[in-house]
């Protein structure tokens, strides 16, 4: 296990590139399974959970070919088993995402019942009802999934929460069931829009991605396609609050800035100036200290859960005063105690945290609790005086590449070592 050593230096400056989006490659690999032959994904970002879903996927009996470059071809032509261990998905809460595509392309699946970040409830209830409402038989024994089906039929699903995997898993077990299914309070988010465009490169038919009601009329057959990930909006999102917070001057490249609106808007609230053009947003705090925003979570378009924690320590380092709620997770908020041990003025009031702003941090032991937890923690480790260790890295190497590699490119002061 690693932690990372981090010490305040003043603003950051420079250039850093984005990576492929975390949420939209592990269900576009888990897509993969429906085709008959090879598909090639590139852009595909080196992080932990991709080689959790690429072991999983093996596991299944898929031949996986990788390159340098991180392109990624999945053959599932030689798939001979249909369970997805408890040890590979215990870690990895989207591993659920391979129970649609192989309820619809085999006809059968096992999948241990997932787990991943502890962020709050995230029931599989909407996944599990979906499937049945298609005509699968499921049931739930000895922490299993196990399900089974003949051809999938369409069907309606109008769906009592908005819900990203569980959209996903629907639309990939509805692009080969037999008429046509119509997903109602569908997830908007980008992610599941570069998935639905995947299918239709595999020949599936989708209209309404991107919108809260999703159709698609099932297909016979798919085939493997190429396709390159959307590039990540948190961590485009991540550096630039890093940026701000630390009163520098940060260029993102290879990003898609429309599908990051609410957040920039907030940035520019925040006294950030910003430019843009199509795949680059470049942000300069002129030298000043942010000013305090408030922050209400949401399901897209509206501002995203995934930036919260980032939010909160611009909010601490901020001019003024601060209200961010969080009606997404109930259990999202861990990262405040230990941002609290680093000087921040917070508290914390059911699903809101009051911030009052502190001119600076101090560096402090921390502990990762999750994802985006993580962090936060760097980012506010950049803005205090002396040395912050974070410990439990783990956490960050799920969603974010080379991410101390970024920030020393952007003039940080970040080591990782061995946490002996």
């Amino acid at each position: 296990m690693d932690k990372l050593l981090i010490t305040g230096n003043g603003p950051l400056q420079g250039d850093v590139r984005i990576s492929g989006a975390k949420n939209a490659v592990l269900p576009i690999l888990a897509a993969t399974l429906l085709a008959n032959n090879a598909s090639t994904i590139s852009n595909v970002p080196h992080l932990n959970d991709v080689t959790t879903t690429m072991a999983l996927l093996g596991r299944l009996g898929c031949q996986l070919t990788m390159t340098d470059n991180m392109q990624v071809e999945v053959d599932p032509s030689s798939i001979n088993d249909y369970t997805a261990a408890y040890e590979l998905v215990r870690t990895m809460r989207a591993s659920i995402l391979v129970l649609g595509p192989l309820v619809a392309r085999y006809g059968q699946a096992q999948v241990s019942l997932p787990g991943g970040c502890a962020i709050g409830a995230r029931p599989v209830n909407l996944h599990i009802d979906g499937l049945r409402a298609l005509g699968a038989d499921i049931r739930i024994e000895d922490g299993y999934i196990r399900a089974r089906a003949g051809r999938l039929k369409g069907a309606r699903l109008a769906l009592d929460t908005v819900t990203v995997t569980g959209t996903e898993n629907l639309l990939m077990a509805a692009t080969l069931a037999r008429g046509e299914t119509v997903i109602e309070n569908a997830a908007r988010e980008p992610e599941v829009v570069d998935l639905a465009r995947y299918l239709t490169r595999m020949g599936a038919q989708i209209s309404g991605a991107g919108t809260g009601t999703i159709h698609v009329q099932g297909v016979d057959e798919l085939q493997g396609a190429p396709h390159r990930v959307v590039p990540d909006r948190i961590e485009t999102g991540t550096f630039l609050v890093a940026a701000a917070a630390t009163r520098g001057k940060v260029r993102v490249l290879d990003t898609v800035p429309e599908n990051l609106t609410v957040v920039l808007d907030k940035l520019r609230e925040s006294g950030a100036s910003l430019t843009q053009g199509e795949d680059w947003v470049e942000l300069d705090m002129n030298g000043e200290r942010p000013r305090a925003v408030n922050i209400t979570t949401a399901p897209f378009p509206d501002f995203p859960t995934d930036m919260q924690a980032q939010f909160c320590v611009l909010n601490a380092v901020a001019e003024g005063k601060s209200r961010i709620v969080e009606t997404v997770f109930e259990n999202r908020f861990m990262h405040i105690s230990e941002l609290m041990r680093m000087g921040a003025a917070m508290d914390i009031d059911g699903n809101t945290v009051t911030v009052n702003g502190v001119s600076r941090l101090k560096g402090a032991p921390v502990m990762a609790t999750d994802l985006r937890a993580s962090a936060s923690l760097i980012v506010a480790a950049l803005v205090a005086d002396g040395e912050t260790t974070v410990r439990r890295v783990y956490h960050i190497d799920r969603g974010y590449e080379r991410i101390e590699e970024k920030f020393r490119q952007l003039g940080a002061q970040i080591e990782r070592e061995p946490d002996n």
